[in-house]
Order: C-alpha cells, then structure tokens, then sequence
C-alpha cells in the first residue's frame, strides 16, 4: 500500500463520517472560491462599469462550461483510475497515471486557447447575445480563453491530489489566485478603467498563478505521485482507462451545457436587464450546486479507492454519508442566500430591472438546488464503481433532453421569465428518480457478482 502522507486521508479503514468532512468541504470550498473568480468579474463590472458590461461578462457562463467540460469529465477519469490503483497500491500504473493526465490537460488547453479565438463571434451571434452587449462578450471571451491551458492544468493537478485525499492543497493554491484575481479586478477595472478586458486579464493571471502553485508541488511530491517532466508522454493503456470513466462525464457535461446555452438564448430573448439577473443570480445557484458537487467527487474517490480494496460495504456507507451531508449542508447555504437575497444581489448590482429578473431565478432555482443531489452523489457513486455510461445517458436525457424539448415548446408559447426558470426543478427531480433507481441497481448486480 502506498504511504499515507500528512496530507493524504486512509479512505479505505477507520470511521468515515469524519474523512469525508475533511475531504469534502475544503474540495466544495475550492469550487466556490474558483466561482468567485467570474463572481467577482461581475460584481466589479456591476457597480464600477455598466449592465452591459455585467450582461457580457454572465453571458458567457454557460458558453465556457460548453468548452472546458469535456476535459473536466477526463480529469474526473483520471482520478478514478488513480484512486483505485491507490486501493490496490499499484505504484508503477499511478505513475504513468499521472503523467498521462498532465499531457492531456497540457493538449487541451492548448486547443481550446485556439478554438475559443475563433468561435467566440459566431456562437455568441447563434445564441442571440444582445447587441449592447456582443462586443464587450466576444472580448471577455477571447481573453478569459488565453488562460486555458492554465485551467485545465489546474483541474488536472487537483484531481491527482484528490486521489491521494488531498482536497486542502488546491484550496490554499486558488486562496492565493483570487487574492491576485481580487486585487487586479480592482485595480484594472477601477484606477485603469478597461472594464471587461480588466476582469478577463485578471482571470488568467489568477489561473496562471493557481496552476503554478499545483504544479509546483507535485514536482516536490513523493513518489508515486510526484511529476518529472522527463516522464511526461502518453501511456496508451491508461489513456484508455481514463477515457471511458472520463469522456462519458464530459460528454455529459457537454451536452449538459448545450441545453444550458439554449436556455441562455431564450434569456437573451428578454434583453440586457435579464441577461444581467439572470448572470447575478446564478452566481448564488452555482455556489450552493458546488457544495453537492464536492459530495459527489467525495463520492467518486471514495468509492473508487474502497471498490479496488474491495471494502463494499464502506462503499455502501460512502454513498449513504455523501447524500445525506450534501442534502444538508446545500439545504443551509441556499437557504442564508434565499433569506438574504436582498444584500446578496445588490452586490452585483442596483439597477431595479436587473434586480426584478435576478429575484425570481434565485427563489425558483436556488431554492430547490439541494434536488440535485439525488442525481449528482447516485451518478458518482456509480462512475466510482467504473461506470460512467449509465449516469451520463441518464443526465442526458434527464435534464438536457428535457430541458431542449421545454425551451422549444412551452417557452415559445409562454414567453415569460420565469416559465424558463422552472424546467430546472423538474429536470432536477426526473433525473434523480432515475438515477437513484439506476445505482441501486448496479449496486446490486456489481457487489452480488463479487460475493460471488
């Protein structure tokens, strides 16, 4: 077995309530605080440069997730195939593993820095962005896209750390890159006055900077997790392995953000003011999402490293803890944001109609977020099993499908904002039935064969 490090967490014996506190709110505390870097985009552009500017910087949100998702999904693969090869501590696969990963994010990155400067114009004219707005967005977006190769580097690094069971690390790398994000969206926007180029350059350097820090240490990490550059290629056998846990995930996210950019469009349908609420909103939905999200990759590595060590029972209890603390703690956050809604708003702005469309996303969204839960931790815990497939379908057809078929049917006939706003409950509560009923399934196929 590989030496468990003072940053590492034994996944696989001992009580696990407390571990997968410690893992799960520090990884739920990254991805809020990596939001925090579009949050604090907006909330500068909001009150120290325009709407407009607001409009351009939130109607890209769904746009870069439709970019970047596929390669997070792979960056999910390979913190499954690590984490497993941890439980049955194979020393020599983690480290072709690892090293595998880092050239994808590397390729990636770098392909998405280059697709993103030519498609900015003409998917953001397909998704009907205003046109106050278009070119303040396709600016923000060809800027924010120099800094992929540093994101996805990121993504990459912490998903290795995280099958090691270090969540913390990442954490203090993006503490360090939204005080730079912070104080250059400050500086740029406010002493420069260059608006959403000021927010955008601020983003990648923050990126750059967070990047730099993971890389860092696992240069300085102990085998077997640590990067030598000199070892830096593609083992094909891996490679394998992670693509069919990760290219299902991405998938799903992809499409997932396809009928997100789609219900972007019929937002823009209804002007500036609602794009702008709309981008103020979400921010909120999104950090009390993160929280179910970081129960769900707890899920996902926990599983995975108990299903190689062949503990099924502590997968069993892997799945029951995750739902129930994400229930909870998403429950909590989203009501503090729900019952002060009107603090929290006017951080983004001030302007009443902005304010009017951004009030009714929040209670009719963010309210009922905690739903997502259902899906999110049955869907880890089964790509933590190897199966990935299964969750992806069920995502797909759950939200996206349902979501593309609600914006082209009932949204044109009653165009009113919150008609759009309410299929995301009923996705949320179709696709959790669904998925609940697929996991137990597996389960019980999977661990019968086992005992078997």
């Amino acid at each position: 077995m590989m030496e468990k490090k003072k940053n590492s967490i034994d996944m696989t014996h001992g009580s696990l309530w407390n571990k997968i506190l410690i893992f799960a709110l520090p990884l739920a505390a990254s991805s809020i605080l990596q939001q925090l870097f579009n949050s604090v985009d907006t909330a500068v552009v909001g009150n120290f440069a325009s709407s407009q500017a607001l409009a351009a910087v939130g109607s890209n949100s769904s746009l870069i997730a439709l970019m970047i998702n596929l390669f997070i999904g792979i960056s999910l693969g390979s913190n499954v195939i690590i984490s497993r090869y941890i439980g049955q501590g194979v020393h020599k696969n983690i480290k072709a593993a690892i090293h595998t990963a880092i050239v994808v994010a590397l390729a990636g990155g770098i392909f998405l820095l280059v697709l993103g400067q030519f498609i900015a114009r003409p998917v953001l004219v397909l998704m009907g962005t205003p046109d106050d707005v278009i070119d303040l967005a396709v600016l923000y977006l060809r800027i924010y896209f120099l800094g992929m190769p540093f994101i996805l580097l990121y993504d990459f690094c912490s998903s290795i750390l995280r099958s090691t069971g270090d969540s913390r690390r990442p954490l203090y790398a993006l503490i360090a890159a939204g005080v730079i994000n912070t104080g250059l969206n400050l500086i740029l926007v406010i002493a420069f006055h260059l608006g959403v180029s000021g927010v955008a350059i601020a983003t990648v350097v923050s990126n750059i900077v967070s990047s730099g820090i993971l890389i860092y240490i696992l240069l300085h990490e102990d085998d077997p997790i640590r990067l030598e550059p000199k070892a830096l290629a593609i083992s094909w056998h891996e490679l394998k392995k992670i693509l069919v846990i990760g290219v299902p995930a991405g998938l799903q996210g992809m499409v997932f953000s396809i009928a997100n950019v789609c219900i972007q469009s019929t937002i823009n349908s209804f002007g500036s003011d609602a794009v702008a609420g709309s981008a103020a909103s979400l921010n909120f939905e999104y950090f009390s999402y993160f929280v179910v999200n970081a129960f769900a990759q707890t899920t996902v590595t926990f599983t995975s490293q108990n299903y190689g060590a062949g503990e099924y029972d502590r997968c069993k209890k892997v799945f029951r803890l995750n739902m129930i603390f994400s229930l909870i703690f998403c429950g909590l956050l989203s009501g503090v944001f729900i019952l002060g809604r009107g603090f929290f708003l006017h951080l983004y702005s001030n302007d009443p109609e902005v304010l009017t469309f951004a009030v009714q996303r929040l209670l009719i969204a963010t309210t009922l977020e905690l739903l997502t839960s259902t899906y999110e931790i049955s869907g880890g815990a089964m790509r933590g099993l190897g199966h990935s497939l299964s969750p992806a379908l069920i995502t797909v057809f759950g939200s996206c499908v349902l979501r593309l078929i609600w914006v082209s049917t009932v949204c044109r006939y009653f165009h009113e904002f919150w008609v759009v706003m309410v299929i995301y409950p009923i996705s949320w509560v179709l696709t959790g039935s669904m998925m609940l009923l697929a996991y137990y399934l597996l389960r019980r196929k999977l661990f019968r064969k086992s005992a078997v």
